[in-house]
């Protein structure tokens, strides 16, 4: 049984993850049980083994996203994960790592992470106010991703770097959609409750670490992409326009059009001036104003047309569709009515 709800001890903030409390506990050995069960087996030491330890979780397809402290001094000695990257980001505090290879890693808060490897065992020093937003991604997931990207098989281990930093342009974005799949995750109404979203941003979140942490592949998915002809767009279009109303994702399209997904970006872009997922939107919103039109505005809540056609945010929802047609949603649910009102 939880001691408080996590992260509502006396005088402490919510906690990340809220939603999804596994467990809040002074207990070293119910402490360790919990990381165990969610990530990996491993050895924990605090001081006078005293600690104060709260671990949030969720898990879906492509990966695993929790919020831990310890509020101690503790230590995790973990053997090779095997199966899974961990990827480690620092929200607050700090840890010392270092791992079986020889390397070693530190981490501040929002400047830097660390990913631990199938191959490797590491070991995690944590500060009393250290804080984390720890991943597990399965290796099939992550390899997977990458391999739609480079449009070829992935099979060894991706050598991470010990360090990611944070402070990069791409680190800085890997962070931010980390912490913004968190708070929409806590969010009632956000994306625990569209399915179709949360695993379009877990795919992004993957991109952003592949373009994020140094590995053998780096340099490879930075290199500029190869386009091909604007005639094998055709597929890729067609299946956009019959399927806009489906959970699209850049891999998806790109196995269509039996390219990689670099190749598909970098196609669309030199052809129709946007990116495939920006193309796939034009389209959506064509269909949201369509039915607008259509719509009884008695009956339509523009809110439930827009999160139909995939549109999430409102605002952003809005923005969009006022910059392509030069006026608001409601303003064209009016006029629908009032072209209905005037052909009666």
């Amino acid at each position: 049984m939880l001691r408080n709800p996590p992260g509502e001890g006396p005088g402490s903030a919510p906690a990340r993850l809220s939603r999804y409390p596994v467990l809040d506990t002074r207990s070293l050995e119910r402490a360790r049980d919990a990381v165990t069960k969610v990530y990996l087996d491993h050895e924990l030491t605090a001081p006078n083994d005293q600690l104060d330890m709260t671990l949030n979780a969720t898990s879906d397809r492509l990966f695993t996203l929790g919020y831990l402290t310890y509020k101690s001094s503790a230590k995790l000695v973990m053997p090779p994960t095997e199966d899974c990257y961990h990827i480690n980001l620092t929200v607050e505090g700090r840890t010392d790592a270092d791992r079986s290879d020889g390397d070693r890693a530190t981490t501040h808060a929002r400047r830097s992470g660390i990913v631990l490897l199938p191959d490797q065992e590491n070991t995690v020093r944590w500060s009393s106010d250290a804080e984390q937003l720890i991943l597990k991604i399965p290796r099939r997931s992550l390899e997977t991703h990458l391999s739609e990207h480079l449009n070829r098989p992935v099979h060894d281990v991706l050598d991470f770097d010990f360090g990611i930093d944070l402070t990069t342009p791409a680190g800085h974005t890997l962070l931010s959609s980390v912490e913004f799949f968190v708070r929409e995750l806590d969010r009632p109404g956000g994306l625990a409750d569209m399915p179709v979203a949360r695993e379009q941003l877990e795919a992004f979140v993957m991109t952003q670490l592949l373009l994020t942490g140094r590995h053998q592949y780096l340099d490879e998915l930075l290199a500029p992409a190869d386009t091909v002809r604007r005639g094998r767009l055709g597929p890729v279009i067609d299946y956009i326009e019959q399927h806009a109303d489906e959970p699209l994702s850049p891999q998806e399209l790109a196995r269509v059009g039996c390219m990689s997904v670099r190749t598909l970006h970098a196609t669309f872009q030199a052809e129709l001036g946007e990116s495939p997922m920006g193309y796939l939107r034009r389209v959506r919103l064509d269909h949201v104003r369509a039915e607008l039109l259509r719509c009884d505005p008695t009956q339509t809540r523009i809110v439930d047309v827009a999160l139909r056609w995939g549109f999430i945010h409102q605002s952003r929802f809005a923005q969009q569709y006022r910059e392509r047609f030069g006026e608001l949603p409601r303003e064209t649910l009016r006029h629908g009515a009032g072209l209905d009102a005037g052909t009666a």
